[in-house]
Order: C-alpha cells, then sequence, then structure tokens
C-alpha cells in the first residue's frame, strides 16, 4: 500500500495534484464531470482588486506539445469571488483551497490577500508576480528580487494563512528572486508560471493573438521548469510547488525528485478534463513501478 500524501506547510494533502490557476476555473465547472475531491488542492482563477474582462480576443494560439494564451487575468474581482465564488465551490470541494491573487501595484496585492486570508475555504494564498499576459502588471514584480521580495514582505504583514510566491521564468536568475521572496518572509515558491512565446499566421502574416504575445505552457516546457525547481531547491529551505508542462503521474514523480513538495497541472486540463483526475489514478501505479512507497520520502530526492 503505498502514501500519497504530503504536507505542504500546515496543508496535509491526500496526494500532491493541484490544478494550476487559469486552467480549472473555480473548481464547480468540473465537478459537474467528476468528484473534483479526489484532487490534493487547486489553485482557483488569478483574482485581482477590480474585475477584468481580460485581453482581446483571439487569446490562444496552438503549438507543437503546448499551446500559448493571453486571456489576461478576466476575473471577477475580489469582492465577488467571497461573495459568489467561494459559496458556489463550498457545495462541491471539502478541503482547503489555494487562491491565487494577482496585482498592479503592492497595496492591490495586500488588499486582496487580506480579505481572502479571512475566509475559511482558503488554505493557502499563491500570489502570482508572474503573469506574461498583462501590461504594468503581475510579471513586472516577479521578474526583480526588490519588487518581488517588497511584495511579499506587504503580502505577509496581513496574512496568518501560508503564502506561496509564483514565480515567472522569464528572468536570467529565477534563484536569486527565490531567494529573495524567502528572506522576506514567504512561506514557499510556486514555479514556474508560463513562459514567453508567440505565433505567427502564415495566411494573414500577423501574430495570432490579437496580444502579439502570451503565456507558453504544455509538455514542451517541462525540461525547463524541472531545472529550475531542482536549482531553487539547492537554494532555498522552504517548500516548492513545480509546475509547467506537468502531464501524467511520472511527470509528478520527476517533478517532486528535481525538489517539488507539491505539483500543479496546467495545460493539460484545458485539453483533457479529467487529466488531473487520471493523474491522481495513476500515481500509486507509478509509484509501485519506482519502487517508491510514500511521496514524501522522493522530494528532493534526485540531489
Amino acid at each position: 500500500m503505498v502514501n500519497t500524501k504530503v504536507q505542504l506547510s500546515s496543508l496535509t494533502l491526500d496526494n500532491p495534484v493541484i490544478p494550476a490557476s487559469g486552467t480549472f476555473g473555480f473548481g464547480y465547472e468540473f465537478a459537474e464531470l467528476y468528484d473534483i475531491n479526489v484532487l490534493g488542492s487547486f489553485s482557483f482563477k488569478g483574482t485581482t482588486k477590480e474585475p477584468r474582462f481580460g485581453n482581446p480576443t483571439p487569446r490562444i494560439a496552438e503549438c507543437p506539445e503546448g499551446l500559448i494564451n493571453s486571456v489576461g487575468l478576466q476575473n471577477p474581482g475580489i469582492h465577488a469571488v467571497i461573495a459568489e465564488e467561494l459559496p458556489k465551490l463550498a457545495k462541491c470541494f471539502h478541503k482547503p483551497v489555494i487562491a491565487n491573487i494577482s496585482g498592479f501595484s503592492v497595496d492591490e496585492y495586500a488588499y486582496c490577500c487580506e480579505l481572502i486570508d479571512k475566509e475559511p475555504q482558503v488554505g493557502l494564498i499563491e500570489v502570482n508576480v508572474s503573469c506574461p499576459n498583462v501590461h504594468n502588471g503581475g510579471m513586472a514584480f516577479g521578474t526583480d528580487a526588490v519588487a518581488a521580495a517588497e511584495v511579499t514582505r506587504a503580502v505577509k504583514a496581513v496574512t496568518t494563512k501560508p503564502v506561496y510566491i509564483k514565480l515567472s521564468p522569464n528572468v536570467t536568475d529565477i534563484v536569486s528572486i527565490a531567494k529573495a521572496c524567502e528572506e522576506a518572509g514567504a512561506d514557499g515558491i510556486s514555479m514556474i508560471n508560463t513562459l514567453l512565446g508567440m505565433r505567427i499566421d502564415l495566411n494573414r502574416k500577423k501574430p495570432i493573438i490579437a496580444n502579439k504575445m502570451g503565456g507558453f505552457s504544455g509538455p514542451a516546457i517541462f525540461p525547463v521548469a524541472l531545472r529550475m525547481v531542482y536549482q531553487v531547491y539547492e537554494a532555498v529551505n522552504i517548500p516548492i510547488i513545480g509546475m509547467g508542462g506537468v502531464s501524467s503521474a511520472d511527470d509528478v514523480i520527476e517533478m517532486m525528485l528535481a525538489g517539488a513538495t507539491a505539483v500543479q497541472v496546467g495545460a493539460a486540463n484545458l485539453i483533457d478534463p479529467f487529466a488531473a483526475k487520471k493523474i491522481v489514478e495513476d500515481l500509486p501505479r507509478a509509484m509501485e513501478q519506482y519502487h517508491i512507497s510514500s511521496l514524501k520520502d522522493i522530494i528532493g530526492g534526485a540531489h
């Protein structure tokens, strides 16, 4: 009998599989398809202070082994999420959920995190300083160690729950940014967000996406994500949620060996809405194949 439980700060997860923010809505959309309580947890749709319609369309471009999206943080705003989305979610998901928060200023991050911290359903706050699809927001904080640390300090000052900072891979040195967040009080790191990519329509001879560029995700970025998780694990002493191209139980184990305590599944959910469920169900088989009795014992095992 294998043990799939992992400990993510104060949260005990039945398994390390977590659908990534922006790929799983607010959960109840997927609850119509299967019992989402089989998941370790999930990170809900990126939330900002004010409602956002998002970027102009088209927002999606396909590419081999991945896709590019430029949704632009479309969401109903923090007050509507608390008043409307979380009560709906509570009816179908009975575990602590991860709140993904984005902002356009340090004050906005702190404002949203202070509000969401009071919600009993929220077990962990994931602060997105790495969205590549929003002008003057998100990624501007995540590509600079000083700015990322400033956001971390501001959020930690107004919250009681674990705070994980979601980092961008679109940097020259992700390790220094992770270390700056740790020194500023972060309880953990989520990584990586999408790479920056684009496609051009050969018939129109123009970029496919209206925003020209967007976040590149999918299996093609898995080796990059794995490398960055491996590097950051060697530099920090806080847990890492690893993500980027994860699409199988084997990928989950590989990411944990690199140093992840839990693993998020993103683009795979957009291709197959049952992807995360299938990974959870396949984990015991994969663990037995690789002679793993307890997942928590393999975290960082490749070092």
